[in-house]
């Protein structure tokens, strides 16, 4: 297996990214910084970490959204190669137009920071066949800006054809119908708001995160 991560000028999780899936997967993994126009050969994965790209400026992921490396990730995805976007990187992955709706400012206008319980919605995605349907998992977030919002057509064709992934158990940050993840409609393309890469050890605190990337080494074997 080969994966990258893609850097953008303020990025905070991407190293935290490159450890997880290296770790964890035993794949190669490179980071790739943004203004590159094309990713390495033979990529099994793709991930857009957190973080703050170009500060949060004009909206969360406006401007990464537009860099010259996310038309290679959306050609890749486009043949299938699964992408992980966790928090600013769900961000970008809305603002690319590889997920629906949007993440706006969190009702409360207020950062959360704390570990919060997810219901696995669907486990039969690449990135969710480690768990089960239903099962509740702890994984941490940390965002200003994770309130998901789509319009009712477009949340009932989600919620349709089973392409919310995860859900909070509690609605921490106002989200429509609790989504704290979705798939594009091929399954292959995640974004979420938690972040699994800082909850994949023991002295994190547990290891709800850690079975989202060995289910895609399964996958993807």
């Amino acid at each position: 297996m080969r994966a990258a991560v893609i850097q953008f000028p303020g990025s905070n999780c991407d190293r935290d990214m490159v450890v997880a899936i290296r770790d964890i997967t035993g794949t190669e993994t490179k980071l790739v910084w943004h203004r590159t126009a094309e990713l390495p050969d033979g990529l099994d994965l793709i991930a857009i970490p957190g973080g703050f790209s170009y500060g949060d400026y004009l909206r969360s992921g406006a401007m990464a959204a537009r860099s010259p490396v996310m038309q290679a990730v959306i050609a890749a995805a486009g043949r299938g190669v699964p992408v992980l976007g966790v928090c600013n990187g769900f961000q970008i992955l809305t603002e690319a137009g590889l997920l629906p709706g949007a993440l706006m400012r969190n009702a409360g206008i207020r950062f959360v920071c704390r570990t919060v319980a997810l219901t696995v919605e669907n486990s039969q995605s690449a990135f969710t066949r480690g768990y089960t349907d239903g099962e509740q998992v702890r994984i941490p977030v940390a965002h200003h800006d994770g309130n998901y919002f789509a319009d009712s057509d477009t949340l009932d064709r989600l919620e349709g054809d089973g392409r919310v992934a995860f859900r909070y158990a509690e609605n921490v940050n106002g989200s429509a119908r609790n989504i704290a993840g979705v798939l594009n409609a091929a399954g292959n393309v995640l974004g979420m708001m938690p972040h699994p890469e800082r909850m994949t050890e023991a002295v994190h605190g547990g290891s709800g995160g850690r079975r989202l990337f060995e289910g895609l080494v399964r996958q993807i074997a």
